[in-house]
């Protein structure tokens, strides 16, 4: 499927309707030993043990084609570039991603609890939501390049 009927279907499809993940988009379960067979030491950090790459390491921060930002270790697509903006932290930061694909969780790793995000599919950890982003959304998933993939939209 070519990224415009990607796109169209994530618009327009049960997925993008807030059916839940389960049935929408399936799951992806690894044993550890695959994950780091099919991870680099960098994204197994992250995805697998809640890692923080450093800021300003991803070229990602940079992208700014239109196209889907994906999962690195399943490629579900979690954010069209639509809802990206510069957050000024060093981290690609989007103000929403698409319904169904991204699953939360508080952290208590620094004390004072976060919400930590997920791939919905694949259980990986991209990230942390805070609500200090732009309209209209108000929120800022604030994600590791590391663990995104970027898909331009075709022509």
């Amino acid at each position: 499927m070519g990224l415009a009927a990607l796109t169209r279907t994530l618009t327009t499809g049960p997925a993008y309707a807030n059916e839940t993940a389960d049935a929408a988009i399936g799951t992806l379960a690894l044993s550890d030993d695959a994950w780091k067979t099919r991870l680099t030491p960098e994204q197994y950090a992250v995805l697998r043990k809640e890692g923080t790459e450093p800021p300003l390491t991803s070229a990602l921060v940079n992208e700014h084609r239109v196209g889907i930002f994906a999962c690195v270790a399943c490629a579900l697509p979690l954010f069209p570039s639509s809802f990206k903006f510069d957050s000024g932290t060093g981290w690609p930061s989007f103000f929403d991603a698409l319904p169904g694909h991204v699953q939360t969780k508080t952290d208590y790793k620094l004390i004072a609890p976060r919400t930590e995000y997920h791939c919905a599919r694949c259980g990986g950890h991209h990230g942390h939501l805070f609500k200090d982003g732009p309209a209209p959304t108000g929120l800022r998933y604030c994600n590791n390049g590391a663990v995104l993939t970027f898909m331009p939209k075709e022509g």
